[in-house]
């Protein structure tokens, strides 16, 4: 019964949230048919309201942590100026192909920074300062990349992180060797306590937590 109010209330919210274009209907497509796990990419939703949010802060420098196939950053590429640009770090070099497949059909690719590497030490490498920020990568790093980043947002700089409801997993006893439940706990308990920033969350998808730069 829960389930099948949970599907009318997504079909209902999906009329009323405007259309995903050809270009990110084929994307969804393409990562359904060649990833594992295609159900880490964002979607219409979370992807609308990623980029309704550049397009409110008029955010011009956008760091992304976790790329996976690219739908997020399109979203959020989308709503940048003119002069603005996105930075999308991506570990797994054997998806490389697919985000960048679609980078240039978007015609976005020169706004585009895509970095295959470990974010975390590549965080430290960026000499300039973001203004808006989307944490969606290795959910056990999500507190290093928080602490390495955070000095290189402006001041009002908009931080936002996913996955943290992490399937409702944080309010289940968590395994001894479940490193990833583990993060998200440890990133949010430090969150709780962090008088730096402004903090909300969101119960989209699979919880997303809004930080403001104070």
């Amino acid at each position: 019964m829960l389930q099948n109010f949970q599907e009318i209330r997504e079909n209902y919210i999906s009329q009323f949230g405007g259309e995903e274009d050809e270009l990110l209907q084929n994307l969804v497509r393409e990562t359904f048919l060649t990833q594992l796990h295609p159900r880490m990419l964002s979607g219409w939703h979370q992807g609308s309201l990623l980029s309704f949010l550049v397009q409110l802060t008029k955010a011009q420098n956008i760091l992304e942590i976790g790329t996976f196939t690219g739908y997020s950053t399109i979203c959020m590429a989308r709503a940048l100026p003119q002069n603005g640009k996105i930075i999308t770090i991506e570990r797994n070099d054997e998806i490389e192909w697919l985000p960048k497949k679609y980078f240039e059909l978007s015609g976005l690719a020169e706004k585009i920074d895509f970095i295959i590497g470990d974010a975390g030490h590549i965080i430290h490498t960026l000499n300039q300062k973001f203004d808006f920020v989307f944490i969606d990568g290795d959910k056990r790093e999500y507190l290093d990349y928080y602490l390495a980043l955070l000095d290189k947002t402006t001041d009002n700089a908009l931080i936002i992180a996913d996955n943290v409801l992490w399937d409702d997993k944080i309010f289940k006893p968590v395994a001894s060797n479940d490193y990833m439940t583990q993060g998200i706990i440890r990133f949010n308990d430090y969150i709780k306590k962090d008088h730096r920033v402004r903090k909300i969350i969101l119960p989209l998808r699979d919880g997303l937590m809004l930080l403001q730069k104070v």
